[in-house]
């Protein structure tokens, strides 16, 4: 066991240091999503702002270019939702995360099978290889192929046919499967339709070395971009087992670094050298984009997010509203306007703060306007009728 023992606030600035969120660099947009490990990408302008907060300059065409050619690429992957990552990441990421998506998408046998899956699963690849299938396209190409095996029912001995699957088993095969989103168009390159590729080259979905293998890629990567973290930590990123974790780290433990935390008996994990700045660095004001990765990236969500406000920011149904961040740690939350931002901070902030959250939000409105989306978030309006603390401050922060 190291000697090193870090606080909450060091722990903090080792975050915002990997996430670049300390200041604003210039990569390229691959080398940043590279760096940065994985941008959740529910909502299709989330990825875009969450680079406009951690590159200077950024150009957004650069991002719409990266996925257009595929070199990042948008997918289900950790906890079962989509992200964008680099497609160098993308086949170990996709090979770690093969037990957890399979038990989760193919375990209920009213809705779809493990044997459906193996049996259409390698010609809707052939299907979407290299030529780009809307969902209407695959859901008509799956109830052409589905009458051709019978599932058998273990309740009554009887056989019924896969053509009986239902609209929610065609979402989970295109969810289980290794396809990539193929962009839709502007302004933030993908929308409420959707479209498929295969991924290319494919990953192994039967390989269990290849599962091994792929999560201590994703173990290493993870503690590159948000280390340093215990066992909970990486299980939470990825949703994965503690157990598969301990198994990963086993097999890495020449190559990581143990130290101590100061407010947990949980061992930390992190790779020999990665940043882990002073605690008292700097950390200017952001206004994180919805679902950003780093509120979501461990089991102990205290890093950035203080937990007397997660139920402001976390909702009930898992949406994760855009942050006001002051200090490094979640203030408020913020949300686009027409022709401003509205910022509320749940707690008193100086003027100095408020200024500087100013020139954020007058920039961050030139960015989204600039993109003809100057509301991208407008569907989740409804977050902001609900009760926020009591100490709260609204102020609109009008673009100059």
């Amino acid at each position: 066991m190291g000697t090193t023992k870090l606080t909450a606030r060091a722990l903090n600035r080792a975050t915002l240091a990997r996430q670049l969120l300390l200041s604003r660099e210039q990569l390229e947009v691959t080398d940043a999503v590279r760096r940065i490990v994985a941008l959740q990408a529910q909502h299709p302008a989330s990825p875009y702002i969450a680079l406009w907060n951690r590159l200077s300059p950024f150009d957004p065409t650069t991002l719409d270019e990266a996925l257009t050619d595929h070199r990042l690429v948008r997918a289900t992957l950790m906890r079962i939702t989509v992200h964008t990552v680099h497609a160098d990441d993308y086949t170990p990421f996709r090979e770690a995360m093969e037990p957890t998506l399979r038990g989760s998408r193919l375990g209920d046998p009213r809705c779809l099978t493990a044997s459906d899956a193996d049996t259409f699963l390698p010609p809707l690849l052939d299907h979407t290889d290299g030529t780009v299938r809307t969902a209407a396209e695959l859901r008509t190409w799956l109830e052409a192929h589905l009458g051709a095996t019978t599932t058998p029912n273990t309740a009554t001995s009887d056989t019924t046919t896969s053509a009986t699957l239902d609209t929610g088993a065609h979402r989970m095969l295109r969810h289980y499967a290794p396809l990539w989103h193929a962009p839709t168009g502007g302004p933030w390159s993908f929308d409420t339709r959707q479209s498929y590729v295969a991924a290319s080259p494919r990953p192994s979905l039967t390989d269990p070395d290849a599962a091994a293998e792929g999560l201590r890629t994703l173990v290493r990567r993870y503690l590159q971009g948000f280390g340093p973290a215990t066992i909970a930590d990486m299980a939470q990123f990825a949703m994965v087992q503690q157990r598969r974790i301990r198994t990963a780290l086993a097999a890495m433990s020449d190559e990581l670094e143990t130290l101590e935390a100061t407010d947990t008996a949980q061992p930390l994990y992190d790779i020999p050298g990665a940043p882990r700045p002073p605690e008292d660095t700097p950390a200017p004001p952001r206004l994180m984009a919805m679902w950003d990765s780093t509120l979501l990236a461990y089991a102990d969500r205290s890093r950035l997010l203080p937990p007397q406000y997660r139920t402001y920011v976390t909702r009930m149904n898992g949406d994760v509203l855009p942050t006001l961040l002051v200090d490094g740690q979640v203030a408020g939350i913020w949300r686009p306007q027409a022709d401003a931002i509205e910022a509320t901070a749940f707690h008193p902030l100086p003027a100095s703060t408020w200024k500087a959250l100013q020139e954020e939000a007058t920039a961050l409105h030139t960015f989204l306007t600039t993109r003809s989306d100057p509301t991208p978030y407008r569907r989740h309006d409804h977050w902001w009728t609900k009760p926020l603390p009591d100490t709260s401050e609204t102020r609109v922060l009008a673009a100059d």
